[in-house]
């Protein structure tokens, strides 16, 4: 244990979020997501919803900054303009907690897919909810930042 790091950042995936560079993705990702066929690294945190994984990435974690879609989710098939619950969810962990507070960009399945087999990691969840998945870009943590 550490003080002041959310004890639901593992070791593997500490080690992930510090070895990653700025503009590498990392996908949080749900229980029925295809995250082995998927991952070049992968965690795995059984048993805890996306949206707490979330909120413990983006407390050591800042979102880039530089790009329009740091936050990306994956569109409802057939609904692209329905907002999962969990998804709305993500947004409010995302406005509460991220240093660079974004909007969430939905893109169509296939398209986060490709996106997500990119990533420099995948961290798969308990999480139960359809589509509960986002990508997150890594921003640049600034000389000042603690």
């Amino acid at each position: 244990m550490l003080r002041g790091i959310d004890p639901i950042l593992s070791p593997d995936l500490l080690q992930i979020l510090r070895a990653m560079g700025h503009g590498d993705d990392i996908v949080i990702a749900d229980a029925n997501f295809p995250a082995e066929a998927m991952a070049s690294r992968l965690v795995r945190l059984d048993g805890i919803d996306a949206p707490c994984v979330l909120q413990a990435v983006l407390s050591v974690m800042p979102l880039d900054n530089f790009v329009d879609d740091p936050a990306i989710t994956m569109q409802i098939v057939g609904e692209s303009e329905s907002i999962p619950p969990v998804v709305e969810r993500f947004q409010m962990v995302i406005d509460a907690v991220a240093d660079n507070v974004a909007k969430i960009v939905a893109v169509e399945r296939f398209d986060f897919y490709a996106r997500a087999r990119q990533a420099f990691a995948v961290v798969q969840t308990g999480e139960r909810r359809l589509y509960g998945n986002i990508i997150l870009k890594k921003g640049v943590v600034s000389p000042t930042d603690g």
